[in-house]
């Protein structure tokens, strides 16, 4: 199960950060197996609450990619997002981590 953004397009929670998401994101995210949609519903939460909890594993990339960050759904799948402002995600894709950064 994906979470899907609410009708302004964010993801309504009790934290501080809305979470917005790319067509490219939706897409990709459909394409995960059901398990992994779970698992990625539940951190989608808690990156809304702290995007640099040690459960996400969040890093910050380079090169090419300096202001996109991406964390973990699993030892394989990757999910990447940038910040639109201190308050504000966009979610840009998820893909498998020999693929992800390319």
């Amino acid at each position: 199960m994906i979470l899907k953004p609410s009708s302004s397009g964010s993801l309504e929670s009790s934290g501080e950060m809305n979470v917005y998401y790319a067509d490219n994101f939706v897409k990709s995210a459909q394409k995960l197996n059901t398990k992994q949609q779970a698992k990625l519903t539940g951190l989608i939460v808690l990156l809304s609450k702290n995007p640099f909890h040690s459960k996400l594993h969040t890093k910050a990339l380079s090169g090419e990619f300096v202001g996109i960050y991406s964390f973990r759904i699993s030892r394989d799948w990757r999910a990447v997002f940038r910040f639109l402002s201190p308050e504000e995600i966009v979610l840009i894709e998820v893909d498998h981590r020999k693929d992800i950064y390319r």
